[in-house]
């Protein structure tokens, strides 16, 4: 499995980003998806997850109100709508895949790459 981050970068406060994650080398819609971070400094933790229709969806506490997830299965695509970026949101964004619907990053079996989402105040 190889999932590919895209779609960070430098945003004023109050922004707005999409970020992208494609799967590929399996099929997508076994795999439930998430999106991780970390700050620099910090330790990675969770941001959401997703079941494998979209129907369910998990949020971390900080972002909820102003982080969307969602999933094209047709498009083999997850992504990460962040609406209201605070300049705290600033790390590196991970996707990442596995068979359990959780916030526990230890649950997810593969990770891609990351991409770094800057956000100024």
């Amino acid at each position: 499995v190889q999932l590919q981050a895209s779609g960070g970068g430098l945003v004023q406060a109050g922004g707005s980003l999409r970020l992208s994650c494609v799967l590929s080398g399996r099929t997508f819609s076994t795999y439930v998806m998430g999106w991780f971070r970390q700050a620099p400094g910090k330790e990675r933790e969770s941001v959401a997850a997703i079941g494998l229709s979209g129907s369910t969806t998990y949020y971390a506490d900080s972002v909820k109100g102003r982080f969307a997830i969602s999933r094209d299965n047709a498009k083999n695509t997850a992504y990460l709508q962040m609406n209201s970026l605070k300049a705290e949101d600033t790390a590196v964004y991970y996707c990442a895949a596995g068979r359990s619907l959780t916030l526990v990053d230890s649950r997810f079996n593969y990770w891609g790459q990351g991409t770094l989402v800057t956000v100024s105040s």
